[in-house]
């Protein structure tokens, strides 16, 4: 492909600090949205791992080098996976969700960007979800102006705040966050036996590691961490990018507090969206999403409010 005015190739550590031991560690007591050296060797590995036939829907996808394509946007992102395989969430499809690398961390309008436009976020990299026979993942959002705490969510709420104790700080990697999150999966029923356990360095690569501004949501009951809801930060909008908790406490019902207590840090700051990720009927642990009302789901490229 011709590269145009608006087009170039790039080498593969352009925008990115060379490794360097005084980057900041994600157990750093402040957050940052600054690459650690981790960031750079992902960065330089996926690019090696990326194929030049691959091509990204709606987007101008530039070949750079030999085996890497940028996508041309703001900041420039690279095309690291895009694949077909089976569905993570509806058994039976088939699923495409490519996932492309931004070439430095990305400013908080940015992120509003990208989020608007129905990405979700997984470590370093952005994707969403393109399958070519199935619309059925549709991101979802939260209006924090217009959105109405029913009676439900106002018990929950004040229990809550009444039982638990609220930290707020950036992602730490530790054991016992590992644990729980593990506690989490096989509490629910949502461990899947092809999936491996998580450990330190996958956790890491999910959750700490990050391009953009992070911060966790800490719930303590007594002096104990039964919950963690990890919550990306734009100019105007916060997503919920992934939260786990204590499947013993069922009566404090930890899920639906931690987004209610993100929808408020939200209208705290004036900022006008909640994103919860995707809202998939066919998969019942992704369909809860929609008891949130009023709220958005992007419908084939619009968004659209349902009451």
């Amino acid at each position: 492909m011709p590269i145009g005015p608006n087009m170039r190739k790039m080498s593969s550590t352009e925008g990115w600090p060379e490794e360097d031991s005084s980057l900041p560690h994600p157990d750093a007591a402040t957050a940052t949205i600054h690459p650690t050296a981790h960031h750079v060797r992902v960065m330089r590995l996926m690019i090696a791992l990326a194929s030049s036939a691959l091509a990204v829907q709606n987007a101008i996808v530039i070949p750079i080098a030999d085996n890497a394509l940028l996508i041309d946007r703001t900041p420039a992102e690279v095309l690291i996976h895009d694949d077909v395989c089976d569905c993570p969430y509806i058994e039976g499809q088939v699923a495409r969700m490519p996932l492309r690398l931004p070439i430095r961390p990305l400013q908080p309008n940015e992120f509003d960007q990208r989020l608007a436009r129905g990405d979700r976020r997984h470590g370093v990299a952005l994707y969403t979800p393109t399958c070519p026979d199935c619309h059925a993942c549709e991101p979802i959002r939260i209006d924090t102006a217009s959105f109405r705490f029913s009676r439900t969510h106002r018990r929950i709420l004040n229990q809550g705040n009444r039982l638990l104790r609220i930290e707020t700080g950036p992602p730490l990697l530790s054991r016992s966050r590992v644990d729980l999150y593990e506690k989490h999966l096989h509490g629910r029923g949502l461990a899947k036996p092809e999936h491996p356990p998580m450990t330190l360095p996958r956790y890491r690569g999910f959750v700490v590691d990050r391009f953009c501004d992070t911060f966790e949501l800490r719930l303590f009951l007594n002096d104990e961490l039964v919950g963690v809801a990890i919550t990306d930060r734009g100019a105007d909008a916060l997503s919920a990018h992934y939260t786990y908790y204590d499947p013993d406490y069922p009566r404090l019902s930890l899920g639906t507090y931690a987004i209610l207590k993100q929808i408020e840090l939200a209208r705290e700051r004036e900022m006008h969206h909640l994103y919860l990720g995707l809202f998939i009927a066919e998969n019942e642990s992704m369909r809860y999403k929609a008891r949130f009302h009023p709220h958005e789901r992007l419908v084939r490229s619009i968004w659209t409010s349902f009451d």
